[in-house]
């Protein structure tokens, strides 16, 4: 038999375009399988089966509106000055959501993190920061201050002033609004005692910080619509977290309770092909985009749900270091053999071993889910399924 050619290979299914109430499981598993019959590929075991946040959340019907958010917000804080510190500037992940908070409220301070919001999109550059003496750490700008100081600056991908563009926002929701920039949390108690924090990978510590500073009520977004209100979806772990815009009006909310679908699908395929494949769900991948600064990871998690063979971190050589130090002085077919002999021998935890200095050291679902973003895309591919196959090989498979 012939060596392997190929290691890891990442693969978009494409689906029917998916409605609430489908039978998700089945879809994604005939979807695979015929692929793999049209294309001429098996199924092995280990392979990973990825499925998308969104079809998740869509078959699920998980959905709520600009008026169910302003209820869930009429109801924590009633009706008053609240203030909305560090939210992301995104048309699709935020903007709907703040439109249903300014219609909850009778004012917003709204609290803008400077240069850039917590997953990197700038407002400003930090050259202009440091050219104009600003310490962003501990200097709290009005929006005049903020304007005199560096203008209008658009978003360099979107062309959005999102200043302006969330201020208008709040406004035509018939709301108050004032607009400051900080990075300290506790710097909105100078404005307001009540508290909505936007931000996502934080968000524990923001209200850690206020709580003990002396606010009243501080909710995160992952505390709005944590429950059903008026018949809503709603997401009981991350609330309005990870929620993307649906319509002019709804947000689709991070999808629920996905474990059981996804050991669903892993029993399907068993039953099916008798292989027994990891399935996972995925939303961001985990990535930083060196031009643009932006760190793709609007989501709570990359993974909200994944089998037990998808827990944990890489265990892996590299095998670069190894044909460098430990078999420097071997070649070909004998340096070959070596690095296998390595790889079949290698301890259970290589954590601190010399040998596995520079792998990845993240969590599988991390790894693989980010991968998976990249293979799927956000746009119209139509592959909201991938395939990936080989990824727990090694160099001796």
């Amino acid at each position: 038999m012939s060596d392997r050619r190929v290691g890891t290979v990442s693969r978009g299914i494409r689906c029917p375009i998916i409605r609430e109430g489908d039978d998700l499981a089945r879809i994604v598993t005939d979807s695979v399988l015929e692929a793999a019959q049209a294309e001429g590929f098996e199924l092995r075991d280990r392979d990973v089966v990825a499925l998308t946040e969104s079809i998740v959340a869509r078959a699920q019907g998980n959905y709520c509106s600009v008026n169910d958010i302003a209820a869930d917000v009429r109801s924590k804080f009633g009706g008053e000055t609240v203030g909305v510190i560090f939210p992301i500037l995104s048309r699709n992940r935020f903007a709907i959501c703040l439109r249903g908070i300014a219609m909850g409220c009778r004012k917003i301070v709204l609290m803008l993190s400077y240069p850039s919001d917590e997953v990197g999109n700038e407002l400003v550059s930090l050259d202009k920061i440091d050219e104009a003496g600003i310490n962003p750490y501990s200097d709290v700008l009005s929006l005049k201050e903020y304007r005199d100081t560096f203008g209008v600056i658009r978003h360099e991908f979107t062309g959005v002033d999102y200043i302006e563009y969330y201020g208008d926002i709040i406004r035509e929701a018939g709301c108050e609004v004032e607009i400051i920039f900080a990075n300290q949390a506790k710097a909105i108690l100078n404005y307001t005692k009540n508290v909505i924090n936007c931000d996502i990978h934080t968000r524990a510590r923001t209200k850690r910080i206020l709580l003990a500073a002396g606010a009243e009520k501080v909710f995160g977004l992952d505390e709005l619509m944590a429950a059903s209100v008026n018949g809503s979806g709603c997401n009981e772990k991350y609330g309005l977290l990870g929620s993307n815009k649906a319509t002019e009006d709804t947000v689709k909310l991070f999808p629920r309770d996905c474990r059981d679908l996804v050991e669903k699908i892993r029993e399907i395929f068993l039953a099916k092909c008798g292989k027994h494949i990891e399935v996972m769900v995925y939303g961001d991948g985990a990535f930083k985009d060196p031009k643009g600064k932006i760190w793709e990871l609007a989501d709570p998690v990359v993974s909200p749900a994944f089998t037990a063979g998808l827990v944990g971190t890489p265990n892996e050589l590299k095998l670069k270091y190894l044909a460098d130090n430990d078999y420097a002085d071997l070649t070909g077919e004998e340096l070959k053999e070596a690095i296998s002999r390595s790889i079949r021998e290698k301890d259970a935890n290589l954590v601190g071993k010399m040998a596995s200095e520079g792998t990845t050291p993240r969590q599988l679902t991390d790894l693989i889910g980010s991968l998976c973003d990249l293979t799927s895309g956000s746009g119209d591919k139509g592959t909201p399924v991938v395939l990936v196959q080989g990824y727990f090989d090694n160099y001796t498979n």
